[in-house]
C-alpha cells in the first residue's frame, strides 16, 4: 500500500467524518492521490467519462427514477392500497399486512426503497393512524421496514450498480431476487401476526366478492408494469436498460392519459426531482470510477484474494464476515456508496472462493436495505420522519422486531444459495 494511497483514504475518511457528502470525499482523495503520484488530473475526468460512456446499463438508473417518481405523482398509489386492503385487509393486524404487500406490489415499479417509503409511506401511514388504530410509530416502523423489498424484487436500481462492478447479468440477478424478497415480506408478515395478537390490533372490514373484481380492476393496469417488465427482459424484447424506458414511458401513458392525474406541471416537476436524483447517484458512481482505478492501480482486491485463498478460508465464513462488516457500514453509509466502493473490493475475493456472483449480489443487496433500517443512521428512518413528522425517536423504538425478522430473512438467504438461485437456474442461468 503506497503513501499516496494511505493519503487517499486519509483525506476520504478526515472529510467524511467532518460531514462532507461521500461522494465529495472521494473525487477529493482521488485528486490528492493523482498528486502526489504525480499523475495528470484529467486522468479523473477520463475515468469518470470511459466508465459512464461504457456502461449502457447506468442509463436504466434515471430512468427507473424516473418510472417511480411519475407513479408516486398520480393515484397509482391509492388504487393499489386499496387493491391490497381488499386483498389481506381482513387478517388481524390487517393494515399492517397491507403495508408490506403494497410494498411488495410496488417494489415491481420503482427499485427504489426511498421512492417506496416516500411514495406508498405517507398514505398508509395516515391510513393505520386513523381514529388512533395503530400508533404512529409502529405504523412508520413498519413502513420503512417494508420499504426495505423495494430494491430486492425486480427491477432494483442497486441491482444494476451492483452489475456495474462485477459484470454479473442484471437479468439473473433481477430473477435472484424474487424469491428473497418474497421471504422478507413474510417474515415481516409473521412479525406482524405475532404483533396483532400481543397488541389486540384488529382486522380490516372485508370486501365481498362482489367488490372484488372492482377493485382488482382499477388497480389491474398498475399491476400490469412489473409483468411488462420481466416480460420484456426474459421473453428477449428488451435488454434491461430499454425495459427502464418501457417502464418510464408506461407510467407516463397510465398516470397522464389512463388515470389522468399528471399535468404539464406536474410532469415538469417530476423529471425537475429525477434529474436531481439521477445526478446524486451519478456524482458517487463517479467518484466510485476514480477510487476502483485507484484500487485496482494498488492491486488491492488481488492481494486480498490472494490471502484469503492461502489461509484457505472457508467460503461460507467468508460471506458471513463479509454480511457482519457491510451490516456495520450500513449504519453510516448508503447503498450506493456501499456497492460502488465497498464491493469492488471483494469481487475477486468470490471469484477465487466460488461464490457465486449473483447469489452474492442478491446478498449484498438485502443486507445494504437493512442497513437503511439500522439505527441510529438509517436513512429510510429518516425519510419517514421527514414526510410525517413521526417523531424518530417513536420510529427507533418499533423497529427493532421488524429488524429481527429482516436478519432472519438476510441469514436465510446467506445459509440457502438456491433461494437466489432457482429461478435464474430455471431459465438458462449456469452458476
Amino acid at each position: 500500500m503506497s503513501d499516496a494511497f494511505i493519503l487517499c483514504l486519509v483525506a476520504i475518511f478526515g472529510l467524511a467524518a467532518m460531514g462532507a457528502p461521500i461522494a465529495h470525499s472521494i473525487i477529493v482523495g482521488a485528486i490528492a492521490f493523482l498528486v502526489v503520484n504525480g499523475q495528470d488530473l484529467a486522468l479523473a475526468a477520463e475515468q469518470i467519462i470511459q466508465g459512464l460512456y461504457e456502461s449502457f446499463v447506468l442509463l436504466a438508473v434515471p430512468l427507473f427514477i424516473v418510472a417511480a417518481n411519475i407513479m408516486n405523482a398520480g393515484t397509482v398509489s391509492d388504487r393499489l392500497l386499496q387493491f391490497c386492503v381488499a386483498l389481506v385487509g381482513r387478517f388481524r393486524g390487517g393494515l399492517g399486512h397491507v403495508n408490506v404487500v403494497a410494498s411488495i406490489i410496488f417494489s415491481g415499479m420503482s427499485g427504489s426503497a426511498i421512492a417506496d417509503a416516500a411514495g406508498i409511506g405517507k398514505v398508509i401511514i395516515k391510513m393505520m393512524t386513523k381514529d388512533n388504530r395503530y400508533t404512529p410509530g409502529f405504523a412508520a416502523a413498519i413502513t420503512a421496514a417494508s420499504a426495505t423489498i423495494g430494491p430486492i424484487i425486480p427491477p432494483s436500481i442497486p441491482m444494476v450498480l451492483y452489475s456495474l462492478v462485477s459484470d454479473a447479468s442484471i437479468g439473473y440477478l433481477f430473477l435472484g431476487g424474487v424469491i428473497p424478497g418474497l421471504l422478507m415480506g413474510l417474515v415481516l408478515m409473521v412479525m406482524i401476526a405475532y404483533k396483532a395478537k400481543t397488541l389486540s390490533l384488529k382486522a380490516e372490514a372485508p370486501v365481498s366478492l362482489k367488490e372484488m373484481p372492482g377493485v382488482t380492476l382499477r388497480a389491474f393496469p398498475a399491476l400490469m408494469l412489473p409483468v411488462i417488465l420481466l416480460f420484456g427482459i426474459y421473453g428477449g424484447a428488451t435488454t434491461p436498460t430499454e425495459a427502464a424506458a418501457v417502464a418510464a414511458a408506461y407510467a407516463l401513458i397510465l398516470t397522464a392519459f389512463f388515470y389522468r392525474s399528471l399535468n404539464w406541471k406536474g410532469l415538469y416537476q417530476i423529471l425537475l426531482e429525477s434529474a436531481r436524483s439521477s445526478a446524486a447517484v451519478g456524482l458517487v458512481i463517479g467518484g466510485a470510477l476514480i477510487l476502483n482505478y485507484i484500487v485496482a492501480s494498488e492491486n488491492i482486491p488481488n492481494q486480498l484474494a490472494g490471502v484469503l485463498k492461502e489461509v484457505d478460508i472457508d467460503p461460507l465464513m467468508f460471506l458471513l464476515g463479509i454480511n457482519l462488516l457491510l451490516l456495520l457500514l450500513g449504519c453510516v453509509l448508503d447503498a450506493t456508496t456501499l456497492i460502488l466502493v465497498v464491493i469492488p473490493l471483494f469481487i475477486p475475493s468470490c471469484r477465487a472462493l466460488g461464490i457465486d456472483l449473483v447469489h452474492f449480489g442478491v446478498v449484498v443487496v438485502v443486507n445494504s436495505m437493512i442497513g437503511l433500517i439500522t439505527p441510529p443512521y438509517g436513512i429510510l428512518l429518516f425519510v419517514i420522519n421527514a414526510t410525517t413528522g413521526i417523531p424518530l425517536r417513536s420510529i427507533i423504538k418499533e423497529i427493532v422486531p421488524f429488524l429481527m425478522a429482516l436478519l432472519v430473512a438476510l441469514a436465510t438467504i446467506v445459509l440457502s444459495p438456491d433461494l437466489v438461485l432457482w429461478l435464474p437456474r430455471m431459465l438458462g442461468y449456469n452458476s
